[in-house]
């Protein structure tokens, strides 16, 4: 199987999904690209991760009576154990576009069930899955449409409806945001009782009849009486938006762009990309699997390597799956999921409604330690069965030479290719040691020495 294959596969399963091992890597490649790529697009055949398990070793997670809660070890338990690893990368994406977080709504549980929204509807069509949104009783107390009255409206969701989740500054005035707004009054959360023994009650959606506003609207130089899917036809059907969707898809799966709030001032990296997302989503009426097929099968996509910076989510679920053994929900899996949050992204509670600042901004002195000492604490686990592969691959090529052992560990590990000036650092730290010989007692032991160092490497931290 030619090496090219397998570097192809392994960037199609760090975009697409979170990593694979080089097992998966060449089962997938012996399939081919494209069956790979139709695969992970139809994941219907796939299984889920397994929450009734979680739920019985980790009860606590379920309605919490406090906005501690385990969601974010829901979610971690969710994206290390699926074989649905494009469904849970997109529930991740519009977790960012569609930022919402437990740290004003909390309910831990409100923000979980927006969150299985998106996994639900992520890869369908885009038009029901904003409909849902603006129903979705997290997001409506998050941007305070349930104060949005007949009598006095309140322009937050319909602002960021058209700033951050669909068209972008600079295509609406500041009139649409008021008639956009009170399209949407009346669509509030049902009132709740107080919360039970254990938990609280699910947030209901409810539209207030009495409390809508009725009256003629002009919205981007259209004119009716509109509600609020009347709004979101007429802004699926604005160019902008197609636009500023497919920006946001090349951002997350290709390569990093400029901050959202520099958009409207700042070409896109790929101007002839976008044009072709944008176009397969309007060909498509709003759908998004399409678009997807369409970017991952682009030379634009395949030639993209290394260009992002991974997430903070994106060090962690995919060290845990490489490293493997923490399928299981056991004790310790709620300080796991904080570990993003060290790393700059706490699960489920965006910083604001704005999502996170990618890419580069990613990276700080603070962030970068703590993404590198996860890594490293990870991968010299060589007991685990992950690390256990890759020593059993590297030990059926027989004893090796300091360079075969750096060039086995980045093969593996990737395959990453290393810069000359670091691989020669990784070289001259092996030789010092000599050769490695599997009949030594520490010879394990060198390969994970090995494998924390090229963690800590530049090329560990972009996908």
């Amino acid at each position: 199987m030619a090496n090219q294959d397998i570097a192809l596969m392994a960037h199609l399963m760090r975009r697409a999904g979170f990593g694979a091992t080089r097992d998966e890597l060449e089962e997938r490649a012996a399939r081919g690209y494209e069956a790979t790529v139709e695969e992970l697009l139809n994941p219907a055949g796939q299984e889920p991760a397994d929450r009734l398990e979680l739920l019985r070793y980790q009860p606590g997670f379920w309605k919490p009576p406090t906005s501690a809660g385990m969601g974010g070890a829901v979610w971690l338990h969710d994206m290390v154990n699926t074989h649905r690893v494009l469904q849970e990368k997109m529930v991740l994406f519009w977790h960012h576009v569609f930022a919402t977080g437990y740290s004003k709504i909390d309910h831990y549980h409100e923000v979980f069930k927006q969150i299985d929204m998106f996994r639900d509807l992520g890869m369908g069509n885009y038009r029901e899955l904003l409909v849902e949104l603006a129903k979705n009783p997290a997001m409506i107390y998050w941007l305070d449409n349930c104060d949005n009255h007949a009598y006095a409206v309140n322009e937050n969701w319909g602002r960021e409806l058209l700033e951050l989740f669909s068209m972008g500054v600079g295509n609406y005035t500041e009139d649409d945001v008021r008639e956009c707004s009170r399209a949407f009054t009346g669509w509030t959360v049902s009132p709740m009782i107080p919360r039970s023994a254990y938990g609280r009650f699910d947030w209901e959606f409810e539209y207030q009849e009495e409390d809508h506003d009725d009256e003629e609207k002009t919205f981007l130089g259209h004119t009716g009486n509109f509600n609020g899917e009347d709004i979101i036809d007429i802004v699926c059907r604005h160019p902008a938006t197609a636009r500023f969707i497919a920006r946001h898809l090349y951002n997350f799966f290709v390569a990093d762009e400029p901050q959202v709030p520099a958009w409207s001032v700042t070409p896109p990296n790929d101007l002839a990309a976008i044009d072709l997302l944008a176009q397969t989503f309007i060909d498509s009426n709003y759908e998004i699997t399409p678009v997807l097929r369409v970017l991952f099968m682009s030379d634009f996509f395949k030639e993209a390597r290394f260009a992002k910076i991974k997430s903070p989510a994106e060090v962690v679920v995919g060290t845990l799956r490489l490293v493997g053994g923490y399928a299981f929900p056991a004790p310790g899996i709620g300080e796991l999921s904080r570990q993003a949050t060290y790393m700059g992204q706490e699960f489920m509670n965006p910083p604001s409604v704005e999502g996170w600042h990618t890419g580069s901004e990613w990276i700080n002195s603070g962030s970068l330690m703590k993404r590198i000492n996860f890594s490293a604490d990870m991968v010299a686990q060589t007991e685990q069965p992950g690390i256990q592969a890759i020593i059993n691959r590297l030990q059926a090529r027989g004893d090796l030479t300091a360079a075969e052992l750096v060039d086995g560990c980045l093969d593996l590990m990737g395959p990453l290719e290393a810069q000359p000036e670091n691989r020669q650092e990784l070289v001259n730290h092996a030789g010092e040691s000599g050769d490695l010989r599997w009949a030594d007692a520490n010879a394990a032991e060198r390969v994970g020495e090995m494998l924390q160092l090229i963690v800590s490497l530049r090329e560990y931290q972009y996908a």
